[in-house]
């Protein structure tokens, strides 16, 4: 099912975790290769992936995160 542009999740694909749609590459795994230094460039040719499937993956990350809110002490 795609719940983004570019972005499925299938129970009987990675458990069910986001991933770039058509592959097995989750968005927490583009991510944190991006995170520890690969550049796109680099995660294109490991994965298999388009700079569009990247995007797609940061941009998924983004609005996920802006609609997270944090219960912080007071």
């Amino acid at each position: 099912m795609e719940i983004a542009p570019r972005i499925s999740a299938d129970k009987n694909v990675r458990f069910g975790r986001p991933v770039i749609a058509g592959t097995r590459v989750s968005v927490d795994l583009v991510l944190g290769q991006l995170a520890g230094g690969m550049t796109y460039e680099e995660v294109m040719k490991e994965y298999g992936l388009k700079k569009e499937d990247i995007l797609a993956a940061l941009d998924y990350a983004a609005k996920t995160i802006s609609s997270e809110s944090l219960h912080l002490p007071a």
